[in-house]
């Protein structure tokens, strides 16, 4: 299959720009983002939500078997929540974290991830150590993932501080005093890749 150079220059997820500093070789593996899912876990003081959010595009550079680089980017409008129902605090929930206190989607609707150094546990790994440059409202940070291959899929599980990206609603980070309402900076995220 051909291989593919590329130079990034990403203009980002909710109108974000970043650079990805080297450029990959590879062979691109283009992600079934219909098959693929991506659910989000946060957590408070008195307790948790978690939901989906959709993959609007993605591939994983290989050489070989070997994983080499990896870019997506997601559809930051299409947050959901999946532990309430509706008419219970679901839409609300939704509605909130699409606003400006949480994602403000409105003005960055894609949210952005580019590997920048990938690296396996060990020689015959399938399972990878992911440095990358995530860029959420506009605000680009390094963050670590862990990449698991296998034949037709892949798995990644990473830990977001919000609070590095200007995501200050109840975070105690930024406010004093908040009590059982206030929510932690860090997030999960489990995506399970369809390629």
């Amino acid at each position: 299959m051909k291989k593919t150079v590329f130079s990034i220059a990403l203009a980002l997820v909710f109108g974000f720009s970043a650079t990805a500093t080297t450029p990959v070789d590879g062979e691109k593996k283009e992600v079934n983002v219909s098959q693929s899912t991506v659910t989000w876990k946060g957590y408070k003081v008195t307790g948790s939500h978690e939901g989906k959010i959709n993959l609007k595009s993605g591939f994983l550079l290989m050489e070989g078997e070997k994983l080499t680089g990896g870019e997506f980017v997601v559809d930051m409008t299409s947050i959901t929540n999946t532990d309430m129902t509706a008419g219970n605090g679901k839409e609300k929930l939704e509605g909130h974290l699409k606003s400006d206190d949480f994602f403000g989607v409105a003005n960055h609707p894609t949210a952005k991830l580019v590997f920048t150094s990938v690296k396996p546990f060990d020689k015959n790994s399938k399972s990878y150590s992911v440095s990358g440059d995530l860029t959420i409202k506009g605000i680009t940070k390094p963050v670590t993932l862990v990449v698991s291959m296998f034949e037709n899929k892949a798995t990644a599980t990473i830990k977001v501080d919000r609070s590095k990206f200007d995501v200050r609603y109840g975070s105690g980070s930024f406010f004093d005093d908040l009590g059982d309402k206030a929510i932690y900076d860090e997030f999960d995220l489990v995506v399970d890749l369809a390629l």
